[in-house]
Formats: C-alpha cells, structure tokens, sequence
C-alpha cells in the first residue's frame, strides 16, 4: 500500500557524534535548531518513511546533533549516515497570511500580470537581501521572491503565482 502522506524533507543524517548513538545531522530548517522542534522525524530506510522520536538534541558548532530513541550505539547510528530526515506536512506550524514554507512554493505554476506561463518553481535560493525563485520553463528564470513587488499573488489551492516579471528577462 503506498504511503500518500506530505513528505517534507528537514535535513540529512551527516554523521556519528560520540559512541552512545547520538547522530550529526546538516539541518535545512531556518535556523537550523528549529529541525529539533519536531518529532518524530522519519527515516527514508530502504523506500520506506520509518518514525524515531528525537529523545535530545543540541545545536553542536554548524550542526545539530541528535539522540534518536532505539539508536543507542556507534554502529546503530553509522549505518543512518546520509539518510533523509522528513516530517508529516501536518507537523509544520500554521503560518501568518502571506507567509510560505519553500516547500510550498516549489511546483507552483507561474504566470505575469498578462497572463503568460513562465514556468513552474523548481527550487528556491537563499541569498540573503530575499529568497529567488528558480523558475523553469522554456529557459531557466531567476525571479525574487518580493511580495507586493515582484511577487503580486500566491494561490496555493490553484498551484499558481502570479508576477511582475517582464518575460524577457
């Protein structure tokens, strides 16, 4: 039976942390604590989404570390390396009006003002003034996420955004 359930992906297991089980994870949640917030976290082992509840963790330098519960040796813990950590998209915190989760974005078709399709979101950079849209149509577009400016309209029951972005450029 297949699993029809959103899955987000929050980070990646990086490596071992001690010899009691504890795990290094590289964390894509802003900032990268907020990835403790949730439990439990789902393993992608062999296809398959496998629930561990997030007994402790700690930020630790650039990264986060974690005790799952049932890792509790070196070895449990190696054999998660470069595993994907995801969540249940009914985990994530209700959100304020006008503000998304990226991974909301992402497949959204966009159109401009006038109505021409540029394409749909495929990912989304960070560069730090504003996120930017990479928009993937008939050529690639590097659009800024700028609400009220750039960015006129999110749907996200329709799939849709709507822009002003002169398709030439």
């Amino acid at each position: 039976m297949a699993d029809d359930r959103c899955w987000i992906d929050v980070g990646t297991v990086s490596g071992v942390f001690g010899i009691k089980g504890w795990v290094k994870v590289f964390s894509y949640t802003d900032p990268r604590e907020n990835i403790l917030n949730y439990s439990p976290w789902y393993l992608d082992l062999n296809g398959a989404h496998t629930a561990f509840k997030v007994m402790e963790g700690q930020r630790h330098g650039k990264g986060i570390i974690a005790h799952l519960q049932g890792i509790d040796s070196r070895e449990e813990a190696a054999r998660l390396g470069g595993v994907r950590i995801s969540i249940v998209r009914d985990q994530l915190s209700p959100l304020p009006e006008n503000q998304y989760y990226w991974s909301d974005l992402v497949g959204l078709k966009v159109y401009t003002l006038s109505g021409q399709t540029l394409g749909r979101v495929k990912s989304i950079i960070e560069t730090g003034a504003n996120d930017v849209l990479v928009v993937d149509g008939e050529r690639e577009r590097l659009i800024p996420f700028v609400l009220r400016e750039v960015v006129e309209h999110v749907d996200l029951a329709a799939g849709t955004m709507r822009v002003d972005w002169d398709p030439d450029f």
